[in-house]
């Protein structure tokens, strides 16, 4: 097979069936959890993050395709989100639900409103001109997503330094911890939530063009370039005040090439002369600073951390961003090197972090080499959408 075929091949012969088998038949929606060995937990709290993730991955694949079970199965997203996460009294999504679909943390992470629109823009979009007894109509889909737009904007947006907050309480009061995970600083702003506004912003603005919308990408991308950019070495800072000033000095390889590829996307989106020059020179810089963590195997190792050790483990996600980012520098940036690293990196899924036995990846490879089958296989935050998104981005690419 080709490298295309394959890519096309993994989409649907692995992730996708393994997704469509997680389908929660007893409560509704998709199942919270599936451990690192394949076994279900039915009784796990379901994440927003997940379920707008999956929403997205099943809407693409559907644009991809057009194979009407992914139109299934994202329309079954879709109703969830919109019935069960959706905040009817305050806005925004909750952070989680019990396995039944009721509220269970009910703070407003940004970050979750943010995939909710990513998935909701994305099902409306292909959905447009569909009418069939059992989907949620395009519209639906549309309205929701543009009123969580209004709800980051309205609760989010920093009129003082610009840029957004992490998060709120589910009645958009200050929140003395505003972290994303565990593994995060408890930091006002951070890289990683406004990568996953412009994301969704982008995407929403190919179905809707708001001129507020469009200032506001064109801002985001301001804000990456001369804000969350080191001028110096060109990785993305992690945490930030509410003045912009760096608060860790760690890098993240794969944040910085996954953003080195979505931002350029969105400067194309938005089809603004002036900007997409300035993404194609920043964008450049910060692959090439992301590429400090490939490895002669085609990894890409995570990262490095505040006190300037490495971070040698090799997680699910970051190889597939390496995959797209590296295309991106064959594609746009005249770097043909670019193709032979992107297969090279897609052998290294392949040989190492796709199971065999149980379907879909694993979490990642650890410093040592071992194979982690304690992380998770589905959760809050394992989900279809980096290693479907490299299927769907890199073989468009192809």
């Amino acid at each position: 097979m080709t490298f295309r075929e394959e890519l096309l091949h993994e989409l649907t012969c692995d992730i996708l069936p393994f997704w469509e088998g997680c389908a929660d038949h007893l409560n509704g929606g998709f199942i919270g959890r599936i451990d690192g060995l394949g076994l279900r937990h039915p009784e796990a709290d379901k994440g927003a993050i997940l379920n707008g993730r999956i929403l997205w991955a099943f809407s693409a694949a559907y644009g991809a395709t057009r194979n009407t079970t992914y139109l299934v199965y994202a329309s079954r997203a879709a109703r969830y989100l919109i019935d069960r996460f959706i905040d009817r009294d305050y806005g925004g999504v909750y952070w989680s639900l019990d396995c039944k679909g009721n509220p269970k943390e009910t703070k407003k992470q940004f970050y979750a409103l943010g995939f909710a629109i990513y998935g909701l823009s994305e099902y409306a979009r292909i959905t447009a001109g569909i009418r069939e007894n059992g989907l949620v109509p395009s519209e639906e889909a549309l309205e929701k997503a543009i009123s969580l737009f209004g709800d980051i904007e309205e609760h989010s947006f920093d009129t003082v330094g610009g840029g957004y907050l992490e998060a709120l309480s589910r009645d958009w009061r200050p929140l003395a911890d505003m972290r994303l995970s565990e593994k995060d600083g408890n930091f006002s702003k951070t890289m990683n939530t406004h990568l996953h506004i412009i994301e969704p912003y982008a995407n929403l603005y190919k179905i809707w063009k708001s001129p507020l919308l469009h200032d506001r990408i064109r801002n985001l991308l301001d804000i990456f370039f001369c804000k969350i950019e080191n001028p110096v070495n060109h990785h993305l800072g992690l945490f930030f005040d509410d003045g912009w000033h760096v608060q860790d000095g760690a890098e993240s390889y794969g944040h910085d090439i996954e953003a080195s590829w979505l931002l350029l996307e969105t400067a194309q989106i938005l089809g603004d002369g002036d900007m997409l020059g300035k993404a194609k020179k920043h964008t450049l810089d910060i692959a090439e600073a992301a590429l400090q963590g490939l490895q002669k195997d085609g990894s890409m190792i995570n990262g490095r951390r505040a006190d300037g050790s490495p971070d040698r483990d090799r997680d699910w996600w970051v190889q597939a961003e390496t995959v797209i980012g590296t295309l991106y520098l064959a594609r746009f940036h005249d770097i043909p090197e670019g193709f032979s690293m992107s297969g090279h990196t897609f052998d290294y899924i392949m040989t190492r972090i796709r199971d065999y036995d149980n379907g879909e990846w694993i979490w990642s490879i650890r410093a040592d080499g071992s194979r982690n089958l304690s992380d998770d296989k589905t959760g809050f935050w394992k989900c279809p959408y980096h290693n479907s998104r490299m299927c769907m981005v890199a073989s468009s690419l192809l």
